[in-house]
């Protein structure tokens, strides 16, 4: 029976969460499993793995085969390294405190980049709402502008509208006046 380390999808349509499973290579994706080692959620940034390590480790060193997806995986939260390391213990290359110095070293480099990675996209989403922010307030004031020029013209009309007819009763006034001495 060749075993698999492969993915086993659940979750909604075009929302997936898929659990790492241990299952027989000839079983369909979602069918019988024989262990469940983690969970794999590509839906956060950066992607959400939980896995149990030293359940990977011991069926990868039993024959269980990763598909490329689960290879990625492990070799994401050094499951695969830790794997070689233990392979150069075995030759006796190194020590067993030697390898896991050098796994341990290998771990704070990899948690410095995902922190890393965290906070760069922390910072570029404060920096976009700002961005964003600006751009609605510089739009708001040319609104607030057009507003107010417009606002202006109407009120320059109906004052010259007003004064129009004013300006033209002092003529007519003036008319009268003038009429009514020559019906005397």
């Amino acid at each position: 029976m060749p075993a698999k380390i492969r993915l086993q999808r659940h979750g909604k349509k075009g929302n997936g969460l898929f659990h790492i499973v241990v299952a027989d290579g000839r079983a369909p994706r979602d069918g019988k499993l024989i262990e469940r080692i983690g969970t794999y959620n590509p839906n956060t940034n950066p992607a959400t793995i939980d896995i149990n390590s030293e359940k990977a480790l011991t069926w990868l060193k039993n024959g269980a085969q990763p598909t490329d997806t689960c290879r990625a995986i492990l070799s994401y939260k050094g499951i695969l390294y830790r794997q070689h390391l233990q392979g150069g213990v075995a030759k006796g290359a190194f020590s067993q405190e030697e390898a896991d110095k050098r796994f341990e070293k290998w771990m704070n480099e990899k948690q410095g980049k995902i922190d890393a990675k965290r906070g760069n996209l922390a910072s570029s989403s404060v920096a976009e709402a700002k961005k964003r922010f600006e751009a609605e307030k510089a739009r708001k004031e040319a609104v607030a502008q057009k507003v107010a020029e417009k606002t202006s013209a109407l009120a320059a009309e109906a004052a010259a509208a007003a004064a129009a007819p004013a300006a033209e009763e002092a003529p007519a006034a003036e008319a009268a006046e003038n009429e009514a001495p020559a019906a005397e």
